[in-house]
């Protein structure tokens, strides 16, 4: 069975409307204080753009790491496109509810005030969690190596990120980011908590 229509069309789409959405949403943004040196933000965009290129490279770029984990099925397919439509629009919606207040870098802050409605009220980190939640999608659509190898890529990214964003929290808003760290939850797996 040869790859359906299903991945070698709609998923792409998904991924491309995503790439559209953030980059015009990009304009509206307003900057914030915080920044980062660009040693510091090629080392957790390069793991991004490696896990990105192995998720969507063809089988024949991939060589041994095309090798399928699972055998080539519609149901795969079809749970893999849910979970990425999914994983996106949390993603999107995040990220429109911060609105413009917005640096890319540290996002659960609205003009250095906690956001703890919208999205921010279900997890602590929903954009970073919708994301993952799209990659763990598309890789199982594609069934391969080099699949679950770019999940181990994109994993190791949003982790370091969101190490360095809840101690940037912790640092910023003190006991209020304790208690919103007690009451809302962290999707994203092996979250630092102390």
């Amino acid at each position: 069975m040869s790859e359906p229509t299903l991945l070698t069309l709609f998923l792409p789409v998904c991924w491309g409307s995503w790439a559209l959405i953030w980059f015009v949403a990009s304009f509206r943004v307003k900057k914030t204080t915080r920044s980062e040196d660009p040693l510091s933000r090629l080392s957790n965009t390069a793991p991004i753009w490696i896990g990105a290129f192995l998720l969507v490279a063809r089988p024949s770029w991939l060589g041994p790491l095309s090798f399928r984990l699972l055998p080539p099925n519609l149901a795969y397919y079809s749970i893999g496109a849910a979970l990425t439509v999914i994983g996106l629009a949390f993603a999107v919606w995040a990220r429109y509810h911060i609105g413009r207040n917005w640096s890319g870098v540290i996002t659960v802050k609205e003009d250095h005030v906690l956001i703890r409605t919208g999205p921010y009220a279900i997890v602590r980190h929903p954009i970073y969690s919708g994301l993952l939640l799209a990659f763990i999608g598309t890789a199982l659509a594609r069934g391969h190596i080099g699949a679950l190898l770019a999940i181990g890529f994109m994993l190791y990214a949003i982790l370091r990120r969101v190490h360095i964003e809840e101690r940037w929290m912790g640092e910023t808003f003190g006991q209020a980011y304790v208690d919103y760290k007690a009451k809302t939850p962290a999707l994203v797996p092996f979250v630092a908590y102390g």
